[in-house]
């Protein structure tokens, strides 16, 4: 699959809101009622403004893990990913608020060997429980290598629609746009235990272009 949200300003699901909410607009001006005019205005700029869809530039070295999204770190956890993975690993945990860039991108180059959906709750993405209990989208992506990493979207208390374009079997580019999570979520990415870890608790990371990690490249047998 090619880029296919590369070099367009707004990401195509948000296109239906911005043109119902400039609709409105222009019919409640139309009509006269400028207070509720300037209301839905102010609503289409807010929502043209969450699903922008900026360029970034993506860091080279095939041993680069990059942030899947834009948001505040909020976790860095050593456990057993019993789910997917079935090994020790450092969960890596990315708070997107509602003024975060909200489309998603691969942390690595690689396979997407598969995706699970799975249904759940929507508490606050920032709680610890999030990680298991949220309805989420599971991505499991290979490097070349045979470098597995885990990339979690997960749905918080207010994102209600999980998007992702990409298919098992699919070939991926580091910091190609893959999805997005409408209004407020969460990331979780998985690294491999042994990881070197370039970010910390409280740092402001963006998609595609912020470095959350290194893994080596495995030697050629």
């Amino acid at each position: 699959m090619a880029d296919q949200a590369k070099g367009i300003p707004v990401a195509k699901e948000g296109l239906p809101f911005i043109l119902i909410g400039g609709f409105l607009t222009l019919g409640a001006w139309t009509m006269g009622w400028v207070e509720f005019a300037c209301l839905l205005g102010a609503f289409t700029l807010f929502t043209t403004w969450f699903f922008r869809n900026p360029a970034r530039t993506i860091p080279p070295g095939d041993h680069v893990i990059v942030s899947p999204g834009d948001g505040v770190v909020v976790a860095i956890e050593k456990e057993f990913e019993h789910r997917y993975l079935k090994a020790e690993s450092v969960r890596i945990s990315i708070f997107l608020n509602v003024f975060n860039v909200h489309i998603n991108r691969m942390p690595i180059a690689g396979i997407v060997e598969d995706m699970v959906y799975q249904p759940g709750k929507f508490m606050v993405a920032k709680h610890p429980e999030a990680s298991s209990g949220n309805e989420q989208n599971v991505l499991m992506l290979r490097r070349s290598d045979g470098v597995k990493i885990l990339c979690v979207q997960i749905a918080g208390l207010i994102a209600r629609r999980i998007v992702a374009w990409v298919v098992p079997g699919e070939q991926v580019e580091k910091g190609e746009r893959f999805g997005l999570i409408r209004f407020g979520s969460r990331m979780d990415v998985y690294l491999p235990q042994g990881s070197t870890i370039r970010v910390h608790v409280g740092e402001k990371v963006k998609g595609g272009s912020s470095i959350l990690g290194e893994v080596p490249c495995a030697e050629p047998s």
